[in-house]
């Protein structure tokens, strides 16, 4: 379209500086925007020159369509009823029923009634039908009540999800044309107590806060205050999805969670998984599975040219760095020898509000079943690296103890090893635990053989008087 888009700006934080809420004092606003195809609501923290996303939320698959197709299932049963002919077979007949059912719902929004009047919808042996039939208000608020429970549920756990209450809001701002339905406008002033704000238009007030963010950024380009009223805002959105990486067993080891306000930059340390491993790969993931391959991959590289060591002792820092447009990169960096490697990720990382929120709901279904095959795995990530410790610790030691410790370390780690790659999460703990205490075992008689060979070494104290055990003395100055 030849724009030049200085800044992506989301539609809740768009609807708060169309309504000027930043010219307020430190509130805490909700929007609720109920458009033709989702539900979304944010949870916004507004301030004379901040808007903060604190949370975002929604269902993908609830929309002003949806309302229509309460109008047109409704219509095709009655013409059944009255007729004997389901219109829901006829396809040119459905078109004319979703173009008159949406007229029909914008309809109701102002008036008590409205006719849904198609003549010449269909036709049987008896000649052509017609479809004439009133609509009240009543009836469609009737028809569509749950659709609205439905968003005020997405409501109620978005709030859940950073503990506020719906007590803590200040203002309601409405967006999108579903929010002109009087049945939709009670129950958010139901549940809230307060009624919200609709001096703007629902369907113009994205546009407008847009508008207004492209002349606070012109200025800024131009060395100049922004006309009017307006005042330059500092906008911090937040991400709709937790970002990761993939690590041992395929387990993803979130870096950044969900409704984390950007900019921002996380830094964590990571290994090699194997001896003398010489490179790894940076799997990056996006969503809230516990697994890697239960989430979505946004983007891999590899770090290569790690030098020869065992496994555990290469330092490895991964990097993620979320700008204000949510676009993502990541870094991989060998510390010991300073070699990185880089990903640059765009486009709001990618998914649709759709994709978003599928994403969000598959999480909570599977949320118990992803918990326990990521303890199953974390079991057995513990157990490799025991086995792995274990072996070295009696390589190392193996002139020092005596051989019967050494036969039970070693029948401990066979007995481990056996179960390690089993489902059994019990045996796997209860295998890795006895090894455990064996390897306590190693530890003890090794501080037991140092203590007596520096005893025999070190000359008693003059006077002849020993320190009394587990007693710190300092030396003398």
């Amino acid at each position: 379209a030849g724009f030049n888009v200085l800044r992506i700006i989301n539609e809740p934080t768009s609807a708060a500086l169309a309504y000027g809420l930043t010219k307020k004092s430190n509130q805490q606003i909700v929007v609720y925007d109920f458009g033709g195809g989702t539900f979304d609501v944010s949870i916004l923290n507004t301030a004379p020159e901040t808007v903060e996303v604190m949370a975002t939320g929604g269902e993908a698959h609830l929309g002003g369509r949806d309302f229509d197709q309460r109008i047109i299932n409704w219509v095709i049963e009655q013409f059944k009823k009255d007729n004997g002919i389901d219109l829901s077979k006829d396809p040119l007949a459905l078109q004319r029923l979703k173009e008159t059912a949406e007229k029909a719902k914008i309809e109701l929004s102002s008036a008590l009634d409205t006719e849904i009047n198609l003549p010449f919808i269909t036709s049987d042996a008896s000649g052509p039908k017609h479809l004439l039939y009133k609509l009240s208000r009543a009836q469609f608020e009737n028809l569509s009540r749950d659709l609205i429970e439905r968003s005020i549920s997405r409501v109620e756990k978005t709030l859940e999800e950073i503990k506020m209450k719906k007590s803590d809001i200040e203002e309601i701002v409405l967006v999108g044309g579903i929010t002109l339905i009087p049945a939709v406008r009670e129950k958010v002033k139901e549940f809230f107590g307060k009624e919200p704000n609709k001096s703007i238009n629902p369907e113009e007030v994205v546009a407008i806060g847009a508008a207004i963010q492209a002349e606070i950024l012109r200025a800024k380009t131009e060395g100049r205050a922004p006309e009017g009223d307006i005042k330059s805002v500092l906008l911090l959105d937040v991400l709709s999805l937790s970002l990761g990486i993939e690590t041992l067993g395929g387990v993803d080891t979130i870096m950044i969670n969900k409704n984390t306000t950007i900019p921002t930059a996380k830094t964590q340390i990571f290994s090699t998984a194997g001896d003398n491993q010489p490179s790894v790969e940076i799997n990056v993931l996006q969503g809230e599975r516990s697994m890697a391959a239960d989430n979505r991959s946004v983007g891999k590289f590899i770090l290569d040219g790690i030098p020869p060591a065992p496994r555990g002792i290469p330092q490895i820092e991964v990097i993620f760095d979320a700008d204000a447009n949510g676009i993502l990169t990541v870094t991989a960096k060998d510390k010991a020898m300073g070699k990185s490697q880089s990903i640059r990720i765009e486009g709001s990382i990618g998914l649709s509000k759709e994709e978003v929120e599928k994403m969000k709901k598959e999480a909570e279904l599977h949320a118990q079943e992803d918990k326990e095959k990521r303890e199953l795995i974390e079991a057995r990530n513990s157990a490799d690296n025991l086995i792995y410790a274990s072996e070295k610790a009696l390589k190392d030691a193996r002139d020092k103890i005596s051989s019967e410790a050494k036969k039970e370390i070693e029948e401990k780690i066979e007995a481990l090893k056996k179960v390690k790659d089993s489902d059994n999460m019990d045996d796997i703990k209860n295998k890795n635990s006895e090894l455990s205490q064996a390897i306590q075992k190693i530890g003890a008689e090794l501080y037991k053989a140092a203590g007596s060979q520096q005893n025999g070494q070190q000359k008693p104290p003059e006077g002849g008087q020993k320190p009394e055990e587990g007693e710190y003395r300092p030396k003398n100055s």
